[in-house]
């Protein structure tokens, strides 16, 4: 009987070949969260083309005064004012220095500032920020009332007080504009743990015995990472935004460093008279801004896809 069976189960089903065998499984590449973002974010042209452009502008203000003949202190008297030219490409100011040298060189001050506020504000936001979502209580609204007391003062007031104590410097222009920039992502880190702190994965850790700043950093932070990022993209921009118009204003930096505005600034007199000149700086610090706005756009949207699919 059970030979029959057998011989008719061959009968009915036949032996699949081995290279058909796995043919109904659908391979899909496995990628990393980073990789996934980076794909999603390769797709926006905007946010691709702002990536580009921050790239080649820190490659340029970091190897173009350095191998450019014209230093960006060197003047030619006998050749001021003059007209975007094969051998200055911007022309030349009312004392004959290269603009197309002095603009990169001046990149290099308003980007370190850029980046290193940000940076700044970065840390202190987290762990500010951190601090009061995740102990919560009366702690979080003392933390809370501090940074509304901060934030009730005129910003410029700070600057003008902090430059007028420390001087017209670098670093005084960095403190003047993290001491209440980084409000804004304290605000955003504590809103995101206050949400998180709840969560199962984040009990889970507490039920194991997990210390409060392992939770705190390991898993509630990383798992705000997203909107942390978003944040940090937007701090940028607004440094060197800020740091421009004040130089532009004559109230920002020492007038011998020549950051993108004091540029401005310098060539304000002859705006109608060589109205080329001041259009350099202002561009440089337009499409700056404008690149970084695009990249914190594509990040945003390429992790809020990212979230809203999960």
């Amino acid at each position: 009987m059970s030979e029959k069976v057998l011989e008719l189960n061959q009968d009915l089903f036949e032996k699949l070949p081995d290279e058909e065998k796995n043919s109904e499984f659908i391979t899909v590449e496995s990628k990393t969260f980073f990789k996934d973002t980076w794909d999603r974010f390769k797709k926006n042209k905007l946010a691709l083309f702002g990536l580009v452009f921050i790239i080649a502008m820190i490659l340029s203000a970091i190897f173009v005064p350095i191998f450019s003949k014209y230093g960006y202190e060197a003047q030619d008297m006998m050749n001021r004012n003059a007209l975007p030219s094969l051998e200055h490409w911007f022309g030349t100011d009312k004392l004959g220095r290269d603009i197309f040298v002095r603009v990169m060189y001046g990149a290099r001050i308003s980007l370190m500032i850029g980046f290193s506020t940000a940076l700044i504000n970065l840390v202190i936001g987290v762990v500010y920020g951190g601090i009061s979502g995740y102990v919560g209580g009366r702690v979080d609204m003392i933390m809370m009332r501090i940074i509304d007391i901060i934030y009730a003062v005129p910003t410029l007031l700070y600057v003008v007080l902090i430059l007028l104590i420390f001087g017209n410097n670098i670093g005084s222009m960095m403190l003047a504009i993290c001491l209440t920039s980084w409000i804004t992502m304290a605000r955003q880190v504590r809103a995101q743990i206050l949400s998180l702190k709840q969560q199962e994965f984040a009990l889970a850790a507490r039920v194991i015995g997990a210390s409060d700043s392992r939770i705190l950093l390991k898993h509630l932070v990383v798992n705000a990472l997203g909107p942390i990022i978003v944040c940090e993209t937007m701090m940028v921009p607004s440094a060197i935004f800020t740091e421009s118009f004040l130089s532009f204003v004559g109230i920002g930096l020492d007038p011998t460093i020549p950051s993108w505005g004091k540029l401005a600034n310098d060539c304000r007199p002859l705006i109608f008279t060589y109205p080329i000149q001041i259009i350099w700086p202002i561009a440089a610090i337009c499409l700056t801004v404008l690149s970084l706005n695009f990249i914190g756009d594509g990040i945003g949207e390429a992790l809020q896809t990212k979230k809203g699919r999960e």
